[in-house]
């Protein structure tokens, strides 16, 4: 008896704390799994093509929160991609990634993470459309929306164009709700510079972000403002800076949901001008008896504006003194839910390009010898998510 009494007694030393653990901390795995197939009519004498992609994030995660007391929570997590064909190889925590503390201060957290201006803009950009991929139109609207540091900036090349970015190196905080209002702002290190700090007219580039964000019954409207600071790089004097807003919003009315989005984007090159961009979104979700839903969006950016011939194209955000560099995208779906966790897309979606525009659908290769009617395409797509 005095043996069982002593086993119990361990026992329940060796339990009780990891049951207080496991009472005040928890791990979440989760994670998602995207499959889109398409087959492509590129345009011109380009051969069509078929293509396999994992838009819209396919990924694994992991999540934890541990209760610390006076309403304050400590919390984690890393989301690694997970391409389901096998041909990523990108590592842990390439993803929205980070450690935060959260209470009723609000949420103040240090990784990787999207943009307040991201996260403003995917309010009504939604509706209707995918972020990326064969049916994203992020690429139109923000120059891509993707995971990407301020090292890669070089000028006029690298991220310079994308404004919907997943940054690295972020310090990042989200407000508590005011009335179903929040206030998100978002800066990047110095880890990006580019040469040593006494150098003279070193590149340091960053990226601050700044966004409100009202969520209200049917209703959700965003407005934010970005600043990319020194993305031209060192060779400028005085250094340049780009920035943007977004007005974005959604509403659902029964069974419909609309979405909007208008953004202004300039990119600086110094005694050249500003390179000035504007980009529209209109799209509707339309969810029918049962598992069934229609929708469809226009997305548009107009041509883009710079004050001297000097100006350069930035990314697939061309300049040409003759104008005609905007784009119409045009798209419709039928999506079907299996459950709530697995759901299906087919859809069609057409790109027509102006005559000196450099605007491709997700995942299709820029050609920029390509004449107008070379350029303009469109895609049958599969589009499969599950979730888990």
């Amino acid at each position: 008896m005095q043996k069982k009494l002593i086993v119990a007694a361990v026992a329940g030393a060796l339990i009780a704390p990891a049951l207080a653990y496991a009472q005040s901390s928890t791990v979440q795995l989760y994670g998602r799994a995207v499959i889109e197939y398409g087959y492509v009519d590129q345009g011109g004498n380009k051969e069509s093509t078929d293509m396999l992609q994992t838009p819209g994030g396919s990924a694994i995660g992991l999540k934890g929160e541990e209760k610390l007391g006076g309403g304050m929570s400590a919390w984690f997590q890393c989301e690694s991609s997970a391409d389901i064909r096998g041909e990523s190889t990108a590592g842990f925590c390439t993803r929205n990634s980070a450690l935060g503390f959260k209470g009723g201060f609000g949420n103040a957290y240090i990784g990787k993470w999207d943009t307040p201006f991201k996260k403003a803009a995917s309010v009504g950009d939604g509706a209707g459309s995918e972020d990326t991929g064969l049916l994203g139109s992020a690429f139109v609207l923000f120059g891509s929306s993707t995971g990407t540091s301020t090292s890669s900036v070089a000028g006029a090349t690298g991220s310079r164009n994308i404004w919907k970015r997943r940054q690295q190196n972020s310090v990042n905080y989200d407000s508590p709700k005011f009335g179903g209002f929040t206030v998100h702002a978002a800066y990047s290190t110095g880890n990006s510079e580019t040469a040593a700090l006494s150098t003279a007219n070193a590149a340091a580039p960053r990226v601050m972000s700044l966004a409100g964000i009202y969520a209200g019954g049917p209703l959700r409207v965003a407005l934010a403002y970005e600043k990319h600071q020194d993305f031209a790089g060192g060779g400028l004097v005085p250094k340049t800076d780009d920035d943007a807003w977004v007005l974005s919003g959604a509403y659902t009315m029964g069974k419909v949901k609309f979405g909007g989005v208008y953004t202004e984007q300039t990119f600086d090159q110094g005694v050249a001008g500003d390179l000035k961009k504007k980009a529209y979104h209109l799209g509707v979700d339309w969810a029918l008896n049962g598992p069934h839903s229609v929708g469809g969006a226009w997305s548009s950016t107009s041509d883009n504006k710079c004050g001297t011939v000097a100006c350069a194209s930035i990314g697939n955000v061309a300049y040409n003194v003759a104008g005609n560099t905007g784009a119409d995208l045009w798209q419709i779906y039928y999506g079907h839910a299996f459950s709530k966790r697995t759901t299906a897309k087919i859809a069609y979606v057409a790109l027509k390009n102006d005559s000196n525009s450099l605007y491709t659908l997700g995942g299709v290769k820029t050609d920029t010898t390509a004449t107008n009617t070379d350029r303009d395409q469109n895609a049958f797509v599969l589009l499969v998510k599950h979730n888990f």
